[in-house]
Order: structure tokens, then sequence, then C-alpha cells
């Protein structure tokens, strides 16, 4: 018996779910915590701009996508642990670094190698869970994984809403290194090794190649992995301007932490009913659906944008709904992007990870650099960005929605489901 199938033994599937998602979560953390402090770190460092605060957010992604890159052929050949463990002292490093950056320049810099150790966390958990599960229980396992991913957007504002009434803006830092090493050490106690000895791939240029050329060429992986980067390029539009939405155009001001857990929570309720009939109903069917809505409530956002000021409550339900649709597609779009890659499960979740987050942070940022005190551009982001998406979903689909046929596999062999 292999050391991996010992180790998943061991490891229940309540407490294997949990430490992928807590793994998960530290991206989301290093994003989400950080929304109320903006203003302060702006004006500790000499930020006149408001935009330009945006950037804390930006440059973090732009390294948490580019070196996704790397940590996906790393942990092809030397498996998940080691890849993982790296990326978390890396993300320790730099975010105790940032506690003592002097300038904004340099607290840019500490955020984008913060990002580049995160990235090892988004490619590993992808990976681990591909390594384990394949078809509509992989959905299923995503599903309960996103939905206790949940929780960080929930409560990280409010976390670091009470940290900045407890210390200044350096606290959030000190918070995100700490829970990073409690996460790690969990990681390193209890995570098992899921890809055996056999399943290794060898780390040289040819091989980094060819498996990228098996990702990059398959057309239902590919076009699914396109439509999740539109999905997440609108959302990060949301996000890096929702602090400016909600407390400069809707002046909820302390309350702004209660709207955003208001709206992650309805997201993780969404992906927890997404794990209960995935099964039954199927990825495709679920995430056709899930867009099909997201566009349509996106145009009404837009049209009534246009039209003048909408009032606080009519622009958050549209906003509750876009994003239930948003976990609803993502998460099976996810799915059906892994599911034909399990040979190459590590440098397939590094594809798609950059492909998505820097693609989604740069188109993002574009929109998000227009924000004017109004929610067109926003809902703009929205349309176009759902637009898009559907467009990806039509040409892994030949032109058909709502089919339940399954993804062209790979030729490579293909891991063993344990």
């Amino acid at each position: 018996m292999s050391n991996s199938t010992h180790a998943t033994r061991v490891l229940s599937r309540v407490e294997f779910i949990a430490l992928i998602a807590a793994i998960m979560s530290l991206n989301a953390l290093a994003i989400d915590v950080m929304l109320p402090a903006l203003p302060y770190m702006g004006a500790a460092l000499g930020i006149s701009h408001e935009n330009e605060r945006q950037f804390v957010v930006g440059v973090y992604m732009l390294g948490f996508g580019g070196a996704q890159l790397l940590f996906g052929p790393l942990s092809d050949r030397f498996g998940r642990r080691a890849p993982l463990l790296l990326g978390l002292a890396i993300y320790v490093a730099a975010a105790l670094a940032a506690v003592v950056a002097p300038t904004f320049g340099v607290l840019l810099a500490c955020r984008f190698i913060q990002g580049v150790g995160a990235a090892a966390t988004r490619v590993i958990a992808t990976s681990v869970v591909r390594d384990r599960f394949s078809g509509r229980e992989m959905a299923e396992v995503m599903s309960l994984t996103f939905m206790v991913f949940m929780i960080i957007p929930i409560v990280a504002p409010s976390i670091g809403q009470v940290l900045l009434l407890t210390g200044p803006w350096q606290t959030i830092f000190v918070f995100m290194a700490l829970l990073a090493l409690a996460f790690g050490t969990w990681s390193f106690f209890r995570l098992p090794e899921t890809l055996s000895d056999a399943q290794r791939r060898p780390f040289t240029l040819a091989s980094v190649a060819q498996g990228f050329r098996i990702v990059l060429t398959n057309r239902v992986a590919l076009s699914y992995g396109l439509a999740g980067m539109f999905l997440f390029a609108a959302m990060f539009s949301f996000i890096s301007t929702s602090q400016q939405i909600f407390v400069d155009i809707y002046g909820l001001g302390p309350y702004f932490p209660i709207a955003f857990a208001a709206m992650a929570a309805t997201m993780a309720i969404v992906s927890f009913l997404n794990s209960r009939i995935v099964r039954r109903v199927g990825m495709r069917r679920l995430s056709h659906g899930a867009l099909v809505i997201y566009l349509a409530i996106a145009v009404v956002l837009l049209g009534w944008s246009l039209l003048g000021p909408i009032p606080f409550w009519g622009f958050f339900a549209l906003l509750l709904v876009i994003q239930c649709m948003f976990g609803g597609a993502a998460s099976n779009m996810n799915s059906l992007s892994m599911e034909p890659l399990g040979a190459v499960a590590g440098t397939a979740a590094s594809v798609f990870g950059f492909i998505q987050t820097v693609g989604g942070a740069v188109l993002g940022t574009l929109f998000g650099q227009q924000f004017n005190g109004t929610l067109t551009p926003v809902a703009t982001g929205y349309f176009v960005m759902g637009a898009a998406s559907l467009v990806c979903v039509l040409t892994a689909e030949r032109g058909r929605l709502f089919g339940s046929g399954q993804p062209q596999a790979t030729p490579a062999p293909k891991a063993p489901v344990h």
C-alpha cells in the first residue's frame, strides 16, 4: 500500500474538505481582510488618489497568478506537500515584511511576493481534489470546499474592522501571517501526499512544455478555463471597488463588512445547494443555467445604472443574485476544466489559475479604474464579462447549452481515483 493511499484513509472526508478550504481561504483572506484598511494605508503612505489604493489588491493578484505557472509543474514533479509548504513560508515572510514597509512601493512589493506564496495554495488545493476525485463527485467536493471557503469573505472584512479598532493597519498583516502559519502546521501534520511516485512528471523544459500543450490543446478544458477567467474579472472589478461603492456611494461606513458578509453568505448557501444536486443534475446544466441568469441580471443592472442612481436595496438585491450565480457557475466550470486533465492536474491547475487570476485581475482592474462615483463601470464589467463567458461556453459545447455529455479526456495516462 502506498503512503498516499494510507494517508488518505487517515484523513476523513470532513477534515479533507475543511483543510482544503482552509488552504484556499488564505488567498481570499489576503484580499478581503484588507478592504477596510485601504483608506488608512493610503493616508499613512501618502496616497492621494483613492483609485491607486486598488493596486494593493491588484499587485497581489499579479504575483498570485504568475507564480502558479511555476508551482503547477513543481507539484507534478515533487508532489503536492513540499510546494505547498514552500508557498506558505513565502506567504508568511512577505506578510511580516509588509508590517515594516516604509513606503507604498515597498508595500506593493511585499504584496506581490505574498501573492507568489499564495499561488501554491490555489494550485495544490485544486490538484489534491483532482487527485482524489473526478466527474460529478469532484464537483460536489469542490462545491463543499467552496462553501467552507466562503466563510472567509463573510468574516474577513469584519475581522479587518476589528483589527483596525485594536491597532494600526499593520496588525492585519500580522494576523495573516499567524493564520497562514497555523494552516501550514495543520497541513504539515495532516495533509497526505496524493501524487504517487509513478504519477510524477520530470521537471524538464520538454516535459513542462508537453504538459502545457496537453492543457492548451484541449478545447473543452481551455474554453471553460477562459469562461471562468471572464467571470472572475467581473468579480475582481467589484471587489476592488466594493469599499468605494458601499462606503462612498451608499454611505454604509462601518456597516460595509455586514453587507459584504451577507453577499458571501448567500454564495456559500448556493455552493451547498450545488453540492447536493450536482450529481443528479450535472455540472453542465447547473453552470449553464447559472450563467444565463447571471447575464440577464447584469443586463438589468447596467440598464438601471444608465437611467440614474440605483437605490441601495435595488442594487444589493441584483448584486446578490449575480454573485450567487457566479458561485453556481464558477465552481462547476472549474471542475469541467479540470475533469479531462487528471494526468497533468498540477500543470492544468497552474495554467487555469494563471489565466483566470492574471487575466481576470488585468481585465477587472481596467473596469475598476473606471470607477467614477456611479455603478455603471462595475455593471458594464458584469455584462461584458458575462457575455464573453457565454461565448466560451458555447465554444466548448459546439453551440449547445444544457448538455450532459462528458468532456474529452486527454490521451495521456490518467491518475487513478482514490
